[in-house]
Parts: C-alpha cells; structure tokens; sequence
C-alpha cells in the first residue's frame, strides 16, 4: 500500500485500539481481524460498480481499509451508534470519498447500492436481510463469515430478497441481487433480529 495511505490506515489502527468500547483486540489480532481481513473484499469489490455501504461500521472495519485502498469508490459507514459515529467521523475527514451515516438498515433507501457490506455485524442470516434490501439489482452483498455458518440458511433467505448466493470464496460470502427489493422488505428496525427468516 503506497506510503500515504498505509499511514492513513496505521493511524485508524491505532485510534479504533486505543478509543474505549470499539474492539477488545490489540496489536498483531487488531491488524489480522480489521485491517488485513478487510482488505481480503477488495478484489471482490473491484468487479462490483456503484456506491458502497458498511452496514453497521462500528469502528470503520470494512469500510476504511477498503475506501483507503479504493479511493476511486465512494463508501457510506452506517452505524446505529452516536458514539460509533463520532468516531468514523473524525476518521472520515482525511478520506474524500467516505461518507458516514448514523442510522439502522432498515431505514436506508432500498435497491440504493452497488455493494453492502458486513462484518461483524450479526448471524450471516441476519446480516443477509439487512444487507440485501440496500443493494440494487444486479449489486452484491458481501458477507464476513466463520467457518461454522449455515451457508444453506443463508441462501434461503438471500431467495426471500430476490438474491442468490454466488459464492463463498474463504469465510466471504456473496450474494447477487436478482431483481428488485420484494414487498414488505426490509422488515421494521429490530424485527430481523427478533424473528429471522428461515
């Protein structure tokens, strides 16, 4: 990564271990699970087209390493928490083409993105239902996940929001928008964790 941007990266690093209530990693974790895990999307991100939301940004993991290391890309960090926010903020003011947004999933417009994000951000189903509405036709969803997830239970509900999963390339998931947002999606903020699809 070219000088400036490796330092910008260097910097987020060490604000999101030092600033209280965003991770419990440090050091070399901190660097593997938010910087370099992150940077794992990139390639997946470079065949997408249009904007890019981080579903629930938390201290910027995806979203800043992937808007550093693609600043043709415009990203919005989404992050339910005020706190959080002011953070990704402050994070934000060095990087022209991030944009963050306090505010849940369910509230953002739907079929708006060219690709959403998420990291972290609940169970791959859970996360899936979030994601997908925000995409638009033909985007993609791209999901962090571990080696235990019900890949089947995931593409069941990508079916429900007119998705499909493409892929699974080393614990990322992909899911393609097929067609647009169905009827009664995305579902009031909350339900989606409450009653998830099966």
């Amino acid at each position: 990564m070219e000088g400036g941007s490796g330092e910008l990266l260097e910097r987020w690093l060490d604000s999101v271990v030092a600033t209280p209530g965003l991770t419990a990693l440090s050091g070399d974790d901190a660097r593997r699970v938010l910087l370099e895990d992150a940077l794992r999307a990139a390639p997946l991100l470079r065949e997408e087209t249009g904007p890019v939301i981080d579903v629930g940004s938390g201290g910027g993991s995806p979203g800043i390493p992937l808007a550093v290391s693609l600043p043709e890309r415009t990203f919005t960090l989404l992050e339910a928490e005020r706190r959080k926010c002011e953070f990704l903020e402050r994070i934000a003011r060095g990087l022209a083409n991030v944009e963050v947004v306090w505010g849940r999933a369910e509230a953002q417009p739907a079929d708006a993105y060219g690709a959403a994000l998420a990291k972290a951000l609940a169970k791959p189903p859970v996360a899936a239902e979030l994601c997908l509405p925000l995409v638009e036709p033909g985007g993609a969803a791209i999901l962090w996940v571990g080696e235990t997830a019900d890949l089947d239970h995931v593409a069941r509900v990508a079916g429900h929001l007119a998705g499909e999963l493409e892929s699974s390339p080393g614990g990322l998931v992909v899911l393609r928008k097929l067609g647009p947002t169905p009827e009664g999606f995305p579902r009031r903020p909350g339900v989606a964790k409450k009653r998830p699809l099966r």
